[in-house]
């Protein structure tokens, strides 16, 4: 069946898709072989360099490493959420000043490198508070990009509602926090949750500014810890990946049950019963 975008492919052109798709698997397969080998050749994967995260050091290192990381994200998180709301109120206000502010911020923050960020805060303002310039660096950045999330969210519910709370007297302030904010945050929860992991993974980047999160932990570790005359390297980022991608798909499932409670919950807004539909002949003609 063909449609407007593409033509459904003839034989040839499946026969011709199948080659490149075992084409593409055999060469992505022969990389991680070759890998491997590389790898195995150079002793990274022998078995003593697993052995070392049996020592009580190794595990400490790593287990400092997670807790940090889980701190900068926290606060990240929390901060960044609370930026994003001021800024998604702020894009929407009456007063042009405010509102060409916060875009300003906004298209400022987001298109100026993450990294960069980060670094200048360190170096021009807290150089002996890496935490805190990793904090503030992904607050902004992430702020930002939550604060478009957000936005989208408050100008997606009906105006109707919105309307309907004027008439009733409610003020701008009032209709925001009570009606338009809490059904955007509802509607925007998997974008929000999405954002959040990458404020997660982007906790890494405190590697370049030598806070000992999980990554910073990891290297020193492996560049103080010889096995066989080398340095384990391949297996700490190995089992770190592995951590980090256990954390990330347990924020995704908290995420999900969040997102299937907030199906469930009930408004306590109970909807009046609808009056019975009359017939014509129903209809009483008077005297």
């Amino acid at each position: 069946m063909s449609s407007v975008l593409y033509d459904t492919p003839g034989p040839r052109a499946k026969a011709r898709n199948r080659m490149m798709s075992v084409l593409g698997v055999l060469a992505v397969a022969g990389l991680i072989t070759l890998s491997i080998v590389r790898l195995a050749n150079t002793g990274q994967l022998a078995p003593e360099m697993w052995g070392i995260f049996q020592y009580s050091g190794i595990i400490e290192g790593i287990a400092d490493g997670i807790v940090r990381t889980l701190q900068a994200f926290v606060l990240a998180g929390i901060l960044s959420l609370v930026l994003a709301a001021v800024l998604a109120v702020a894009r929407l206000s009456d007063h042009w000043p405010v509102r060409w502010f916060a875009m300003a911020f906004i298209e400022l923050f987001r298109a100026v490198p993450l990294l960069i960020t980060i670094f200048v805060i360190w170096v021009g303002f807290l150089t002996d508070q890496p935490m805190w310039a990793l904090v503030l660096g992904l607050t902004v950045y992430n702020g930002s990009v939550q604060a478009e999330v957000l936005r989208a969210g408050i100008l997606a519910v009906p105006k109707g509602q919105v309307e309907a709370a004027y008439a009733l007297g409610m003020s701008k302030t009032q209709v925001m926090v009570t009606i338009q904010i809490p059904q955007a945050v509802r509607a925007m929860l998997p974008a929000v949750i999405s954002q959040l992991v990458v404020t997660l993974k982007d906790t890494s980047l405190g590697f370049i500014i030598v806070y000992e999160e999980l990554l910073q932990a990891g290297t020193l570790l492996a560049r103080n810890t010889i096995v066989n005359g080398d340095n384990p390297y391949v297996t700490v980022i190995l089992v770190i990946g592995a951590i980090y991608i256990a954390m990330c798909m347990a924020l995704s499932a908290l995420a999900t049950w969040i997102e299937r409670r907030g199906r469930r919950a009930r408004t306590g807004i109970e909807v009046a019963k609808a009056a019975p539909v009359l017939e014509a002949g129903d209809v009483t003609q008077p005297d």
